[in-house]
């Protein structure tokens, strides 16, 4: 016998129950154990999970749970936005590219201010991280052709460095790395 499509077992799966308040907690919960959050980002899952599955019961915000989720410390705003700026800033990401992953992650300005200011402070040494993984600049065999020269201006200021950082280090000639100013 041939089986179609429609003959998956997948198919026959019951739909899970709409949520109520404590599934949600225990959504929540299982998330914070699982993954480094935020509350945005927490409340953003939570929403979806009531959009996908439906609500059952008297209504709950997901922001009140995440907030619940952060004063019992399983949520460090603060924490998340040090870091995830370090590991973006490991990579050779600039300033620009850092703040606005944060931003989109749901971290307040307040949160995201002092991760901003210490990669804008380390913009040099971000951008020569990147150049080394890229052989970019000085970490090249040779000097680019124009072409080359825009595609590698191009990378640095999409990984979020400024563009007078970007040509000083694509600029520079193989072997000599730019001193800090």
């Amino acid at each position: 016998m041939t089986r179609t499509l429609t003959d998956r077992p997948t198919d026959r799966r019951r739909a899970p129950p709409p949520l109520d308040a404590a599934a949600l907690d225990r959504l929540a919960l299982r998330y914070v154990e699982r993954f480094a959050t935020s509350r945005g980002k927490l409340t953003q899952y939570l929403a979806r999970k009531i959009r996908e599955r439906g609500w059952d019961g008297p209504a709950v915000d997901p922001a009140s749970v995440a907030q619940r989720m952060a004063e019992a410390g399983y949520v460090d705003d603060r924490s998340f936005a040090e870091q995830k700026g370090a590991a973006l800033a490991r990579r050779g990401y600039g300033a620009r590219r850092i703040a606005e992953t944060l931003r989109a992650a749901g971290l307040d300005a307040e949160d995201r201010a002092p991760v901003v200011e210490e990669a804008r402070a380390a913009a040099l040494e971000g951008a020569l991280r990147l150049a080394r993984r890229k052989r970019i600049g000085p970490f090249a065999a040779a000097r680019p052709d124009p072409r080359e020269r825009e595609r590698q201006l191009g990378a640095l200021l999409r990984a979020g460095h400024d563009s007078a950082t970007a040509r000083r280090v694509v600029d520079s000639a193989p072997g000599e790395i730019p001193e800090p100013e």
